[in-house]
């Protein structure tokens, strides 16, 4: 796969087909597999060209060396909805390195898709830099404003009784946490496949605490995404513990014209089931864009 790199941090991305590009941004601990192929065929049958990307600090992007703060103190900042200090980069960095892709890519803008934190990256996107954005797709993500789109509380008590990650129980505890966050329409061998591969490509745990505290201490972006003019489509699930759906509502209040999709049996997942109505609901929100010449 190719990469890029910018500002010292390298990032692995991957192309395919042509047409209209469509940058999908993953998110916390999600590398650019965990957009699972059949994903990117159904934009590919579309006539969109599909760009993923590792963010860094997992996957093949670099894994960056500043210490975090615990997650005892991550998780406390999103309780007290206080914003966390001494983080060594912020959700604006990363928005950086996502229009470093499209450069890498040779694309002036993209439509682009971010689910959980890569919706946050997306909205980031799309605030720092909006001629790079034809239009957003947030997906159970938050605006940042701490009040809504928290974590549940039952959630936050399991979060905090889970031992630190090692090797060999990686499987296991991937499968136990998506178990936890995700809807009814969880599929655990498909899940587990999925993982598995994941582990084996890259296992990076201290990039997923410096992805956690980098969201704990970014900014309130509600005000700033008055001024996203390109279509925007907000899906949520209903029963997403991790990203809860007032903040799938507080996104679609504050981007002007946003539309909001919420799905009865979607927890903080993609349900397989679902794909084709997703897929469906991001095409026609992309042909809301203006053409670009």
């Amino acid at each position: 796969m190719p990469s890029t790199t910018v500002n010292d941090i390298t990032l692995e991305y991957d192309v395919q087909g042509d047409g209209e590009p469509l940058l999908l941004v993953m998110g916390l601990g999600g590398q650019l597999i965990d957009w699972p192929q059949e994903f990117v065929d159904l934009f590919l049958a579309e006539g969109f060209q599909v760009i993923r990307f590792d963010n860094r600090d997992v996957g093949l992007s670099t894994q960056t060396s500043w210490t975090p703060p615990n997650r005892r103190k991550t998780l406390m900042s999103m309780v007290t909805r206080r914003p966390l200090p001494g983080v060594g980069y912020t959700l604006t960095d990363m928005a950086g390195d996502a229009a470093a892709v499209l450069d890498a890519v040779g694309l002036d803008s993209a439509h682009v898709v971010g689910a959980s934190m890569g919706g946050m990256i997306a909205q980031e996107l799309a605030i720092e830099h909006p001629d790079r954005v034809r239009s957003i797709c947030s997906i159970m993500s938050n605006t940042g404003d701490r009040r809504n789109g928290g974590i549940a509380a039952s959630l936050i008590r399991k979060l905090a009784r889970m031992d630190a990650p090692v090797r060999e129980t990686a499987l296991d505890d991937s499968v136990e946490m998506f178990r936890m966050i995700s809807g009814p329409l969880f599929d655990e061998p498909r899940f587990r496949e999925l993982s598995a591969m994941a582990i084996e490509r890259s296992w990076a745990p201290d990039g997923v605490t410096r992805q956690s505290a980098a969201i704990a201490g970014s900014r309130d972006r509600t005000p700033l995404l008055a001024s996203v003019t390109v279509p925007t489509l907000v899906i949520h699930g209903l029963v997403d513990p991790l990203v809860k759906h007032s903040g799938g509502v507080a996104t679609a209040h504050a981007i002007p014209g946003a539309r909001l999709l919420s799905f009865p049996d979607m927890g903080h997942d993609i349900p397989q089931p679902r794909l084709d109505e997703i897929r469906d609901a991001i095409v026609l929100n992309t042909r809301r864009a203006v053409p670009v010449a």
